[in-house]
């Protein structure tokens, strides 16, 4: 394990008085969010990855999944209003949320958008999500995410 690294998640996580446990690992760029919740340890429903969209009226939004599971971008779009929402380019990623493509929170993005995390997350005792860099993760309650992150709980993941 590396020597503990504060990441900007975790100094917002601390300003709100959030507890959380931070989980690192030795990133691979190939590394699945399944891998990554073996190498934690875990089980895949409890690790959570985080989505950005762009729904058709401009408007950006974040969805949060477990790693195993597809976001239904139809039910994207009901729950956020829109017509229809896309999946944003990768290039686009770190000028609009401040994250890379692996290390991608929900928490701490340079602006707030409307987030929304898959109900399954309320089904754990605690789940996982990037700490927003590859390699760190952290593990939190759900309420204390939704909280921090100003979530909506929505089924948004296909069938």
């Amino acid at each position: 394990m590396k020597k503990e690294e504060k990441t900007n998640v975790m100094r917002v996580l601390d300003g709100k008085k959030i507890s959380y446990e931070s989980h690192s690992y030795e990133p691979d760029a190939t590394m699945s969010g399944e891998e990554i919740a073996a190498v934690l340890g875990e089980d895949a429903e409890k690790v959570f990855k985080t989505l950005v969209t762009q729904g058709k009226s401009g408007t950006y939004y974040v969805f949060v999944v477990p790693v195993k599971a597809e976001l239904d971008l139809k039910k994207a779009a009901k729950v956020s209003g829109e017509k229809a929402v896309s999946m944003i380019k990768q290039k686009e990623l770190l000028p609009l949320t401040g994250y890379v493509h692996g290390g991608c929170s929900p928490i701490g993005m340079k602006k707030q958008f409307a987030t929304f995390i898959h109900e399954t997350a309320k089904d754990n005792e605690r789940i996982f999500v990037s700490a927003g860099k590859v390699g760190f993760q952290i593990e939190l309650a759900p309420d204390d995410l939704i909280n921090a992150a100003g979530c909506s709980v929505a089924d948004i993941v296909s069938e």
